[in-house]
């Protein structure tokens, strides 16, 4: 997956949103098999005032889900062991997971491809590479304060 991170010219900053639950800054389950795209998600995030947890694959997000209760989920649809698609539907089953946002990425941009993640229950989807603008954008929307 190719992510293209970095300041954009007149984009506005993300608010720092805290979580209703911990009342410290809100957490971000970030979920790719690439260890530099999670390290630049991460990076990028944390810069923004959330607090990122890790997963390299579909098996580690459920886990990470369950235990961590991330207020937003970052979640690349083409991984080993257990693909983006499998873990969102298994993730979806989780009592406290039925409502958080999960953001699918890919490097498939086609509608099918889109359809697909949507139906197994994601709130987004993005195809990759794409501006930072436009993942502030989709947090922002589907974070609200």
């Amino acid at each position: 997956m190719c992510v293209i991170l970095g300041p954009t010219p007149g984009s506005p900053k993300l608010r720092f949103y805290m979580s209703t639950a911990t009342n410290g800054p809100r957490t971000i389950l970030v979920v790719d098999d690439f260890d530099d795209t999670r390290l630049l998600l991460r990076t990028w995030l944390e810069r923004r005032g959330f607090r990122v947890v890790e997963a390299e694959n579909g098996i580690q997000a459920i886990n990470q889900a369950e235990t961590e209760s991330p207020d937003l989920i970052i979640m690349d649809m083409q991984m080993p062991q257990l693909d983006g698609l499998a873990a969102t539907r298994r993730i979806r089953k989780l009592k406290s997971m039925t409502s958080v946002p999960i953001v699918a990425v890919s490097a498939y941009g086609a509608d099918q491809f889109r359809e697909l993640a949507l139906a197994a229950g994601c709130n987004e989807y993005v195809s990759t590479p794409f501006e930072p603008a436009t993942l502030e954008g989709i947090i922002r929307n589907l974070m609200h304060p």
